[in-house]
């Protein structure tokens, strides 16, 4: 006989068998020591550093040795070229983990992982694997370069244009906002070879950093996640083999598309660690500071304020894990990871803003942290696609068109 759950006219009921199911947000043993070793480091050895990083906006390189020694920058990388060897859903933890005290080292991880290992390990021959892999497992941080001045939103509208000359392409032209760039050694760049086929011309080419043409221009001085690099690269007559086109020539499009749908599942897993960082800090800090006799956070007010923020963490955590777990277990999740991402971001802000506002004075001053979370969560509706776009996702998904 199923167990009774509840007697009244509404009755659900469950098998012995599904009483064992986990929850959604149920972490197996080796999903929770990865994620508290994670968030262990994060609090030890990027805490002492972020404010110094913020204002020079600079990734500490030390840091940076310290992540690959750690496993968090190649975390889906086969062991047998040097990785972890782990799931798409590890990666997410590590960068909700990470971003919980710098969202900036949170988007560092997440492009590694989410975008550039994600499409060397989909779309690369055995060699590039070999390669590759066993590069960005070892030291060699990568990019993803397929934004331009006039391909935002419209991501295919390129005008960096790849010639077929001898055994391989020549690329011009220039990309802006690539994350990653300053520290990147290898580039996942997009160029189309054919302007006339539209996105059908698009391709996509390893570039490696030292590659004659290739240069690494202007660094962005950006309001928020400042320690992550975001930079323009320039392409002048740079000479790409054809044994580095990545996946089909004319095929671009696809990877791009692909990849970037794993990548805002990873920016939700951003927003997510942000949003809990910020939390964190408000009960914190309304426990201790004291009005009319007794801490803030004894006044019904502010409890309702952080209850209903702590709601909207615990509603992202679930949409950002289901879409990770859907991911890695083979089934579509294109709508709901625009839904991670979109609601993800929201919550982040509002919960940065409510951290700023309980903090008062204080948290508009840049000796205490939620400051920066605040101007951090702003790129979340922006960057891997914005939050409109993210609701065109959802309402295609729904079967509406316009």
């Amino acid at each position: 006989m199923p167990a009774v759950l509840f007697r009244d006219d509404s009755i659900a009921s469950v098998t012995p068998e599904a009483a064992g199911t986990p929850a959604l947000s149920t972490l197996s043993e080796d999903e929770r020591l990865f994620h508290d070793s994670v968030l262990a480091f994060a609090s030890q050895e990027i805490r002492p550093r972020v404010r110094e990083m913020d204002e020079r906006a600079t990734l500490d390189s030390g840091l940076l040795t310290r992540l690959f020694d750690l496993g968090v920058m190649g975390v889906e990388i086969p062991e047998r070229f040097g990785g972890a060897g782990a799931t798409f859903f590890h990666s997410v933890l590590a960068v909700e983990a990470l971003s919980r005290v710098d969202p900036a080292v949170g988007v560092l991880v997440d492009v590694q992982n989410t975008l550039v290992i994600n499409a060397v390990l989909r779309w690369g021959t055995p060699d590039q694997q070999q390669e590759q892999l066993s590069r960005l497992a070892h030291g060699t941080v990568g990019a993803y370069a397929l934004s331009e001045a006039g391909s935002g939103s419209d991501a295919f509208a390129l005008t960096t244009r790849a010639t077929a000359r001898g055994d391989g392409f020549v690329l011009d032209g220039r990309k802006l906002w690539i994350t990653n760039a300053a520290e990147a050694g290898l580039f996942i760049a997009f160029a189309t070879v054919d302007p006339a086929a539209g996105y059908k011309g698009i391709t996509a080419f390893l570039i490696d950093r030292d590659t004659p043409g290739l240069t690494v221009g202007h660094k962005e001085d950006k309001l928020g996640i400042r320690a992550s690099s975001t930079c323009e690269l320039l392409f002048e007559g740079c000479q790409v083999p054809r044994a580095h086109v990545l996946g089909e020539v004319g095929k671009g499009y696809k990877i791009a598309i692909e990849t970037l749908n794993e990548g805002r599942i990873g920016i939700g897993a951003q927003m997510l660690g942000l949003a809990e960082g910020a939390l964190e800090h408000a009960v914190r800090y309304t426990q201790e500071r004291k009005q009319f006799g007794k801490a803030i956070a004894e006044f019904q007010g502010v409890q309702f304020q952080l209850a209903r923020a702590a709601t909207d963490i615990e509603a992202a955590r679930l949409l950002v894990y289901n879409a990770a777990r859907l991911r890695d277990g083979g089934r579509p999740f294109l709508k709901e990871a625009a839904m991670c991402k979109l609601f993800a971001s929201e919550v982040a802000e509002r919960t940065a803003s409510l951290a700023v506002n309980l903090y008062g004075g204080y948290g508009f001053v840049k000796d205490y942290p939620v400051e920066k979370l605040y101007r951090d969560a702003k790129i979340g509706q922006i960057y891997e696609g914005t939050s409109n776009l993210q609701l065109v996702t959802i309402a295609k998904a729904l079967g509406l068109k316009g």
